[in-house]
């Protein structure tokens, strides 16, 4: 009767399995499979890949024309000599001078500074 129990048991256990919905487990990857399939996917798409070709008008209007700038203008060495007398003729300033009272004698300007002289503490 032991043997009929357990076998009674298997059956109803097979018939248990085929009637609810199984899910195949040697077609579901696992998540390493999983992984390897989207590396896979990703490596296939990179080699799959062309790049447009690169043409020589396709810089026209992202880059700027490049134009060598203007030369500089040089001092014109004729006039540096004229420039060079002029500065030589010019009246010097000295300061607290006025150049029309340069005979009267300069006025004197006191100093905003003044120390005044400490006394010795007698002892």
């Amino acid at each position: 009767m032991l043997s009929r129990t357990s076998s009674a048991r298997q059956a109803v256990a097979a018939v248990a399995r085929l009637a609810r919905p199984q899910m195949r487990t040697f077609i579901a990857p696992t998540v390493s499979r999983r992984a390897d399939f989207v590396q896979e996917l990703y490596l296939k798409e990179l080699k799959a890949y062309k790049p447009t070709p690169i043409k020589e008008s396709d810089a026209v209007g992202q880059v700027a024309t490049f134009s060598l700038p203007k030369t500089p203008k040089s001092p014109e060495e004729a006039d540096l000599a004229s420039s060079l007398k002029e500065y030589e003729n010019m009246a010097v300033e000295v300061e607290g001078q006025e150049g029309a009272d340069a005979s009267a004698p300069a006025a004197v300007v006191e100093d905003w500074l003044v120390e005044e002289e400490e006394e010795e503490a007698h002892h």
